[in-house]
């Protein structure tokens, strides 16, 4: 199946599947997805979609990739017509990363519609500052995150931080366990800042994780990202996020990269707007098509 995905990326210019669906492709998931293949007449797989059915009474979510070779013959059809059977009588919300046409050409026939639109842009870091040195609140530092030590309080500023976000905000101590698992995985890149000693009643106020993304992953270099910033409600308002923003790619930069990317929703204007300020542009379009039984 990794095969199937590197192929259809490298045809695409663009990841076939979100992180979370590779992950679960490979871990498994919570109760109640499903996987769905399509293979060919000598059983080889040419097709492959993830369907995620959540809480009752939620929508359904699914993602579809079919490799290549097995384009304009159906198979695209045929998955996403599984996934909204086994979706049943719930809306069922399908990702199509890149905005490709074809993906679009297939939704519209069969009467979805443009439900939200997440944006990933860029920047070159070859203008990052490599020794930032922001000015912090009074009583605050920031240092790198500890595998096994800093985990619950991460997890309880990150569901404050991102409440309302429809993914992030509902991670799990497993959805965490899973990422520091991955290969990528740096703790030298997960910048947390703290009001007083975390080991002495101190208070986790955010955090900038970054990631590298591996040659042919989000590109032919490797290429940076700003995975997950997010600030505690509660310390808005004294500049951490910027703060945390020019430590995390002043990272990036020490370890020789020359673009980080983010994902933004596109119909967040203000952080748009901020980001395009920073010096991001944006580069590709992921959509989340949804259709109503």
């Amino acid at each position: 199946m990794l095969a199937l995905l590197r192929a259809a990326a490298a045809d695409d210019g663009v990841r076939p599947l979100s992180e979370e669906a590779e992950l679960r492709l490979q871990h498994g998931g919570p109760a109640g997805g499903r996987d769905v293949l399509a293979t060919g007449a000598d059983g080889v797989p040419v097709g492959y979609a993830r369907l995620e059915l959540g809480e009752p009474g939620s929508d359904a979510e699914g993602e579809v990739v079919v490799a290549p070779v097995a384009r304009r013959q159906g198979t695209g059809r045929a998955l996403l017509s599984r996934l909204e059977e086994l979706a049943g009588d719930r809306p069922l919300r399908v990702w199509a990363h890149g905005d490709l046409p074809a993906a679009t050409a297939l939704a519209t026939a069969r009467g979805y519609t443009r439900a939200r639109v997440l944006l990933q842009m860029r920047r070159p870091l070859t203008d990052a500052d490599r020794d930032p040195r922001p000015a912090l609140p009074d009583g605050v530092a920031v240092a790198a995150f500890r595998p096994g030590r800093d985990e619950p309080a991460w997890l309880r500023v990150n569901a404050r931080a991102f409440a309302t976000h429809p993914e992030q905000g509902s991670w799990t101590a497993e959805d965490l366990r899973l990422r520091q698992a991955e290969p990528w995985f740096d703790p030298a890149g997960f910048l947390l800042a703290w009001r007083g000693d975390p080991d002495a009643g101190g208070t986790l106020l955010g955090s900038h994780w970054t990631k590298v993304h591996p040659p042919g992953d989000a590109g032919p270099d490797p290429v940076g990202e700003v995975y997950v910033l997010g600030i505690d409600p509660d310390a808005q308002g004294l500049g951490l996020g910027r703060a945390l923003t020019d430590l995390g790619l002043a990272h990036l930069r020490g370890l020789g990269l020359e673009q980080v990317l983010l994902y933004v929703e596109e119909d967040n204007v203000p952080a748009v707007a901020l980001y395009e300020r920073s010096g991001f542009t944006r580069h590709a379009v992921d959509v989340s098509w949804r259709r109503v039984p």
